[in-house]
């Protein structure tokens, strides 16, 4: 498959699994190890303005038919999530060409930056500056855990952070975009396939809870002085159990604290909880956001201490288009159709052209953790269903 090529990049001893991060030592020589990969089957790479790379068949132009995925994780994420849609890419060409297909529209593999959103905080960064999604301020602004902004880390990797930001040659070059991506769930594996299409996305968002009280000594403050963040930041965490279940298929998580200054000894000043909150629409997303922002709200008041709220991102409910999802499940002979409630480049471009998204069968439904996984049989088929779509596609 090619994955073996890259098993070694990016491990993350501490937590298990991967940590890739946009612009990082291990993110910047996996792109590296992708362009070699596409200029040896003679595609032509370049990198926009945004720091995507693009790797093209044939000479650039209008009507293109695009596949791909990105190359970073989560911290301590999978080896599947992102890198399996660039090296089935690869790989699919690799198939077309054996069969001496020319295709008659150009056809690229492009790679998303900062999918994931583990260093600079907002998911599919790389899409939404293309397609403008994103306040190019804004983006020049985020930092990652260092303090390094974004601007500042695309500088060191060679961008000119004045030019990132809607990219309107390339998102007009794209005809349809086909992602091929391990599955995040057991969608598959209850229906007994080992490939499906997307049918949607969840709305899905994340939103930073920011508990302000007073910094104080962990020995020589009693209890009954104190204004502790910690304490509505941890009520938070439940309400935010109790808010999910109380809707039909809603998921919200805190999958991060950050007290400051995080001494042990020391009562914190800041806490910073960040919420993922996702549903089958807009509607439910922000009732759920809405109730726990209520409970988070209530919880600081009694500890005497302020709440703020910031949005970091929202994706509303995506549908993928209905024709090009058909035109798939039919080049594969019928392959069911699955919602899913992960965000995903496609979801972004989504809303500009017609694009699907091929799941490969994950045999637990593990995501974002290293036990995440897919058998070769399956990844073998998937390679197979991408090269069938590309060929039905740009023939």
């Amino acid at each position: 498959m090619g994955l073996d090529a890259i098993e070694g990049v990016g491990r993350d001893p501490k937590r298990g699994g991967y940590s890739r991060h946009v612009f990082d030592p291990a993110e910047r020589e996996l792109r590296e190890w992708f362009v070699e990969q596409a200029q040896h089957r003679g595609l032509a790479v370049r990198c926009d303005r945004n720091g995507n790379l693009w790797a093209w068949w044939g000479e650039p132009g209008r009507d293109a038919v695009v596949t791909g995925s990105h190359l970073d994780s989560v911290p301590g994420g999978g080896a599947f999530d992102g890198p399996l849609g660039v090296v089935s890419a690869l790989a699919a060409v690799d198939a077309l060409q054996a069969g001496g297909f020319t295709p008659s529209k150009p056809l690229a593999i492009v790679v998303f930056a900062e999918e994931e959103g583990g260093r600079f905080g907002v998911p599919c960064l790389g899409s939404r500056l293309l397609s403008g999604a994103i306040d190019p301020d804004v983006a020049r602004r985020l930092h990652d855990p260092a303090g390094i902004t974004f601007a500042e880390a695309a500088a060191e990797a060679g961008l000119d952070p004045a030019g990132i930001g809607r990219d309107d040659d390339a998102l007009s070059a794209i005809g349809t975009f086909v992602e091929l991506h391990v599955e995040q769930g057991r969608g598959l594996v209850d229906l007994g396939a080992p490939v499906g299409v997307a049918s949607s996305i969840l709305a899905h968002g994340r939103w930073r809870f920011t508990f302000t009280g007073e910094g104080n000594h962990a020995g020589a403050t009693l209890l009954g002085d104190r204004r502790d963040p910690m304490v509505p930041a941890a009520e938070m965490v439940l309400a935010t159990r109790i808010a999910g279940s109380e809707v039909d298929g809603a998921r919200a998580t805190v999958g991060r604290i950050v007290p400051n200054p995080g001494g042990t000894n020391v009562i914190a000043s800041t806490v910073d909880v960040w919420l993922d909150a996702r549903a089958d629409d807009d509607h439910d997303t922000r009732r759920v956001v809405a109730r726990i922002r209520e409970m988070a709200t209530e919880a600081a008041a009694r500890e005497n201490c302020e709440l703020t709220v910031v949005e970091e991102s929202y994706g509303d409910t995506v549908v993928f288009d209905s024709g090009l999802r058909d035109t798939l499940s039919a080049a594969l002979g019928g392959v069911p159709a699955l919602p899913t409630g992960a965000g995903h480049d496609a979801g972004i471009l989504a809303a500009h052209v017609p694009t699907a998204m091929l799941f490969v069968r994950n045999p637990t439904g593990v995501s974002h953790a290293p036990e995440e996984f897919a058998q070769e049989s399956d990844c073998q088929a998937g390679v197979a269903a991408l090269a069938t779509v590309l060929g039905r596609l740009a023939g």
